[in-house]
């Protein structure tokens, strides 16, 4: 499971980045946040919101994957090393278990505006924004295919 692997990684002195998001229809943009967020350290748990907590944050509509279908796309990706599911509107109960080195997060955000920011500095993680491939939302690819 991810915490022998998580306990492995750090044994062997290595760095444990993680990432978050919905991760609704997979598309390039997340692929290459994804593949940047592995090179920041020796292994990547990539947390996604459960099928309630994308419906919350997102609308009824959504998600149109379930969580059990996006889990396994992203853990067929080779720079993705674990997946976890999260049932709460924020991922800061599962970081405070994963504890990871780095928090790795696509978008426009400043790094200390991360909604995460606070629960990393109980143990010293750091939070890195990676910038978006422009263009690249799934929400703007559902209202593109509904125009």
């Amino acid at each position: 499971g991810v915490d022998a692997l998580l306990a492995r990684v750090r044994a062997a002195g290595g760095t444990v980045v993680a990432t978050g998001g919905c991760f609704d229809l997979l598309h390039a943009g997340h692929v290459a946040t994804l593949r940047a967020a592995r090179g920041l350290g020796d292994c990547l748990v990539v947390c996604i919101n459960s099928d309630d907590s994308v419906r919350r944050l997102k609308g009824p509509s959504r998600p149109l994957v379930t969580a059990e279908d996006r889990a396994r796309v992203l853990e067929a990706l080779e720079f993705v090393d674990a997946v976890v599911v999260f049932e709460e509107d924020t991922p800061a109960e599962v970081l405070d278990r994963l504890r990871p080195d780095v928090w790795a997060k696509g978008g426009d955000y400043a790094g200390a505006d991360l909604p995460e920011a606070a629960v990393l500095q109980t143990w010293g993680g750091q939070a890195v924004v990676l910038p978006y491939l422009d263009g690249h939302s799934t929400t703007a690819l559902v209202e593109r295919s509904r125009v």
